[in-house]
């Protein structure tokens, strides 16, 4: 299904990111990306570090242990809890998001991506038998900038900055673009404020974003609705909420605007030709 891609939310926005932009100390991503493209076509910034590719291994994950037979141009998306995410491509390859020492797939990923605002979104031990640890943050100073490529996967990343305690940290966060099967998938890691024109353009077209919605340790409920209104994915699968009426509140207030449905497993096969035409939130159980 098709859908349109408006710009009037970013038209909306920009002025304000303008006035807000020194109050607040936002600072602008690298406009890695124009938005109408799949980031993959465009991309031309060169990363301050690379995750190299290593040789191919023998067997990404055991029949065994994988989620489900995923069709050529299908994703296999799973709810984990909190922030936590797997993704697992026609090949295969599996990612976790926001990786931690609390909340964690069966099985050990290929990939996993993480952010550093609180422990519940990064390890330092994170299990040897993983093969690419892909850190939100630079640990040397600056921006993290990560692009790599494993089989039919491509990811890289958009930093952001975060709170920390009355100042901000520069670069803090990373919200990480996972390019699968055709479909542009984000997820938003711990968002702490609202997005310039400069973050959207890098972002890229967005097919799904994984959002948070706590409407507190994050952004507010308002801010997450401009986010998710200027980002415009046709599908959009709230994260970070601490109980029903949390979620219930975010579902409440963008409900108004998108379909709002409920699975009932926490697993979900998405494709280019599944997406809904009109904007939906496609609420996924978890813990």
């Amino acid at each position: 299904m098709g859908w349109n891609k408006g710009t009037s939310g970013r038209a909306r926005l920009a002025g304000l990111f303008m006035a807000l932009a020194g109050v607040c100390g936002l600072a602008a991503a690298p406009a890695a990306a124009q938005p109408e493209k799949c980031p993959r076509m465009v991309a031309d910034v060169p990363p301050l570090f690379r995750a190299v590719e290593r040789e191919a291994r023998p067997s990404l994950l055991p029949a065994a242990l994988r989620l489900a037979a995923v069709g050529e141009g299908q994703v296999s998306l799973t709810f984990v809890g909190h922030a936590t995410f797997l993704i697992e491509s026609p090949k295969g390859v599996t990612i976790a998001t926001d990786y931690n020492d609390y909340v964690r797939p069966k099985g050990v990923p290929l990939i996993v991506t993480m952010n550093r605002a609180h422990d519940t979104h990064y390890t330092d031990h994170p299990d040897p038998g993983i093969a690419y640890v892909l850190r939100g943050w630079n640990p040397e100073g600056g921006a993290a900038q990560h692009e790599l490529t494993v089989d039919d996967v491509w990811i890289r990343n958009v930093p952001t900055n975060i709170r920390s305690g009355a100042a901000t940290q520069y670069d803090g966060n990373s919200m990480f673009v996972f390019e699968v099967a055709g479909l542009c998938i984000a997820h938003l890691g711990h968002l702490h404020h609202l997005l310039t024109p400069d973050h959207l353009e890098a972002l890229g077209r967005i097919d799904v974003v994984l959002a948070p919605v706590d409407g507190s340790y994050t952004l507010d409920v308002e801010g997450m609705v401009e986010t998710l209104k200027a980002i415009n994915a046709p599908l959009v699968i709230p994260m970070h909420y601490f109980s029903e009426w949390g979620l219930d509140r975010f579902l409440g207030r963008l409900g108004k605007e998108y379909e709002v449905t409920r699975s009932a497993t926490a697993t979900v096969t998405l494709s280019r030709e599944s997406l809904p035409a009109k904007p939906t939130v496609l609420v996924l159980p978890g813990r």
